[in-house]
């Protein structure tokens, strides 16, 4: 009853905190809600969207909500594996300085990491990030630097190609989810987003999500606790194993697509550590929903941004990842058998 009553506490403040920055960023209540998963689930995220929907607003949001430090940093051609540890420069005695880098500088205080624009960086950035990412660590200046409660968020420019190195496929497999970040349809929001100051002054703006709403430092004991605490029944787990082969051969499903040779289309599969990922967000949505057993409901709400980044297609396809991959999950919830 104790182990109970706490993760009833720490949902109610998971609620309050998505409540809060859901006022500040207005028309992206999913969005929002799955970067909640994320963070109990204690996975990165790859977001997805044009300019100006609110990407950073968004996560400077989360980041005040924590009670952590917020760094971003920009994707550039010229952005080199350095750039991210330390900050070169010429003090006001003319003297060289070296200062630590966005990385660096917080500490352990580091929560919420955003990379804008990843795909403009050099693949040797990328790979720097990635080990950040994995172990929440670098190593510089002759000793380890750690961030046991880092999250790290980046998007990728998806208009311009020039001077882009896209994401190589074990990278975008480091990603818990990868999330589409619309452009607000309702006619309303548009309204307010247009026409009403509060929405026109960030800074003032994030003043009124509430600071440290959760303990930063808790989240990986939170995660680990209900990961614990949430159950899958059997026919749960044979659902999940079933969707995990859906994603390797979709043709014993039954499942076609329209224009689609389906024997040429999957080059591999949902990977081990993609599944894993799936049923830590599975189990953590159905917590914040205010159950510790998962209905087949929780695992279709997180399939696509968990599974949609991680089934690799032939070269012939490719161009049309995300077509076939929404189609793909799609399919996968009609065709598999729900228990």
């Amino acid at each position: 009853m104790a182990t109970e009553s706490k993760l009833q506490d720490w949902r109610s403040d998971a609620l309050k905190m998505e409540a809060a920055v859901g006022h500040t960023v207005v028309g992206q209540a999913e969005t929002i809600h799955l970067i909640n998963v994320a963070l109990y689930a204690r996975g990165h995220v790859l977001l997805e969207g044009g300019v100006g929907v609110g990407k950073t607003t968004v996560l400077r949001a989360f980041g005040r909500a924590t009670g952590g430090d917020f760094e971003r940093i920009e994707g550039t051609i010229d952005l080199m594996p350095g750039d991210l540890i330390y900050h070169t420069f010429v003090d006001a005695q003319g003297k060289p300085r070296i200062d630590p880098g966005p990385l660096l500088r917080h500490g352990e205080k580091l929560t919420t990491f955003f990379f804008n624009e990843i795909n403009r960086s050099r693949p040797q950035v990328q790979s720097l990030l990635l080990r950040a990412m994995a172990e929440r660590s670098v190593s510089a200046f002759d000793r380890e630097y750690r961030f046991p409660h880092l999250t790290v968020f980046a998007d990728r420019n998806k208009v311009e190609k020039e001077e882009t190195f896209e994401l190589a496929s074990a990278a975008r497999d480091r990603f818990l989810f990868e999330l589409n970040m619309p452009t607000p349809s309702a006619r309303e929001v548009r309204r307010a987003l247009v026409f009403d100051p509060a929405f026109h002054d960030v800074d003032t703006l994030l003043q009124s999500v509430p600071e440290a709403v959760i303990d930063a430092a808790r989240l990986n004991d939170i995660g680990a606790m209900i990961q614990r605490s949430v159950t899958l029944s059997p026919s749960i787990e044979k659902y999940v194993l079933d969707i995990w082969q859906a994603t390797e051969t979709p043709q014993r499903f039954g499942i076609e697509l329209d224009g689609v040779d389906m024997e040429r289309l999957i080059l591999a599969g949902a990977s081990a550590r993609g599944m894993s990922a799936l049923v830590r967000a599975v189990r953590v949505n159905a917590w914040l929903d205010g159950r510790l057993d998962v209905l087949p409901e929780d695992v279709h709400r997180v399939l696509l941004p968990a599974l949609g980044h991680r089934v690799f297609f032939t070269p012939v396809y490719e161009m049309r990842r995300h077509e076939l991959s929404e189609a793909l999950i799609a399919m996968i919830v009609q065709r598999v058998a729900v228990p």
